[in-house]
């Protein structure tokens, strides 16, 4: 079984994180969830975002997700994959030098990375999608395409894997975007 590293923040899209986190820990995986300055009992709030006919998703409180691990104590070496959910948080993630500097470690040494909706933000930031194809929210395409990736435009339930990257548009997309990320564990 697989130790997965999730980071996540304030107004993560709310089944963007809880659904994976419960998801693989139910398979058996072993998932510690982490935020920047918070320590492991401490709580983040989430946003749940619906598409409900309007020119974009709305967005409605969601609620207190519990951080099992500490930020500032984790040890990249213990971990075989990374997961990074979307909604605001990769807005405000992506400013953290050490956020950045993990997601780049697991890119250099080639281990699974999944990211969902707007995760795609932090892959951007990173610089680690040159050349790859890579799926998000549609309003992040042209992040995408300015950070060297190609921008795969997908039904919301798909998913998408290029080499160790997996990434999907949005939650609809769960069942695929699990089955191809735990297929590279």
């Amino acid at each position: 079984m697989a130790r997965v590293l999730m980071i996540t923040g304030d107004f993560v899209e709310d089944y963007e994180n809880m659904v994976p986190f419960q998801a693989l820990i139910a398979m058996g995986h072993e998932v510690d969830a982490v935020c920047p300055d918070k320590k492991a009992g401490e709580s983040i709030a989430t946003a749940i975002h619906d598409f409900e006919g309007d020119q974009t998703y709305t967005e409605k409180r969601g609620h207190n997700f519990v951080l099992n691990a500490d930020f500032s104590s984790i040890n990249l070496s213990d971990y075989d994959a990374l997961y990074l959910p979307g909604g605001r948080a990769p807005e405000y993630l992506r400013l953290n030098s050490k956020v950045i500097e993990i997601i780049q470690t697991f890119s250099t040494n080639n281990k699974p990375i999944a990211a969902i909706c707007h995760g795609a933000q932090l892959l951007t930031a990173a610089g680690v999608i040159e050349g790859k194809k890579v799926s998000a929210y549609p309003a992040c395409a042209p992040e995408v395409t300015l950070a060297g990736g190609e921008y795969a435009s997908l039904e919301m339930d798909q998913a998408i894997t290029d080499g160790q990257l997996v990434t999907a548009p949005a939650w609809p997309a769960h069942p695929e975007f699990l089955k191809q990320f735990t297929a590279l564990f």
